[in-house]
């Protein structure tokens, strides 16, 4: 909040300044755990990312052991790049929630 106690109005401008491009951006892609999961996230990470290490992917598994976390960084370029990755992992039929 600015000195004066109001608050920050969030314009469209200020929302895209938050972000400093290029940078290291981390999603966190929870699933079923399941064979394919892991190929189909790193997959779509790739097609947004060309240079995207699979090996840095951080997973984790439910407490039951149903469900798969997996935390990708991406090096995001814009914020249009984040908006179109977030819709390729949301509406992936194996992607439960993408955070």
């Amino acid at each position: 909040m600015p000195a004066d106690g109001e608050p920050i109005e969030l314009t469209p401008e200020r929302r895209e300044s938050l972000i400093d491009y290029p940078s290291a951006f981390p999603i966190k892609v929870v699933g079923v755990n399941e064979n394919g999961f892991v190929t189909a996230i790193t997959h779509i990470a790739k097609q947004f990312d060309p240079n995207f290490d699979a090996s840095t992917i951080e997973l984790r598994e439910s407490g039951g052991g149903k469900y798969l976390g997996l935390t990708i960084t991406v090096t995001a370029a814009s914020r249009e790049q984040l908006d179109d990755l977030y819709r390729a992992l949301s509406t992936h039929p194996m992607a439960k929630w993408v955070l």
